[in-house]
């Protein structure tokens, strides 16, 4: 259960630190945070109890790993009530690295790494459009991901 924890401007400057490098050691955080390297290990053990820091995960580049094609889906259900199940289906699926419950047009919206079209075509046809409670799907390729960041909280 996460704590309450009052975020301040020392925590802020700590994840925006880390959020560019999250392999920087807590010394040079400390120094661009003007705090002790203790105090970043306390600070961060805080962030991590309250929640704020969920984990700490790598960025890969998926072409450099021969996933060339990046695709997302939006996908129709045939009743809102079928979220919870179409959701268990679809995280069994590794292809798979992001899914949205989202309003608008879709019901849900997914984010996808395949090795070229026709590895799209086999994940689409063979794995998505099978599982029971879709009705439909539209993909949409990326042709260039051209930003990708976090979000300033010093806003």
């Amino acid at each position: 259960m996460p704590i309450h924890y009052q975020i301040d401007k020392t925590d802020l400057k700590i994840l925006e630190v880390l959020t560019q490098d999250a392999k920087r050691p807590f010394t040079e955080v400390a120094k661009k945070a003007f705090v002790s390297p203790g105090t970043v290990h306390v600070r961060i053990g805080k962030l991590e109890e309250a929640g704020v820091i969920e984990k700490t995960t790598l960025r890969l580049n998926y072409a450099k790993l021969g996933y060339d094609i990046t695709a997302f889906l939006g996908i129709y259900l045939q009743k809102s009530a079928l979220y919870d199940k179409v959701l268990a289906k679809l995280k069994d699926i590794p292809e798979i690295t992001s899914i949205h419950y989202t309003t608008g047009n879709y019901s849900m919206f997914c984010k996808i790494h395949c090795k070229d079209t026709n590895h799209l075509k086999l994940v689409l046809h063979d794995k998505i459009q099978q599982v029971e409670g879709i009705e439909r799907t539209e993909t949409m390729i990326s042709l260039e991901e051209s930003l990708d960041r976090t979000l300033d909280l010093t806003l």
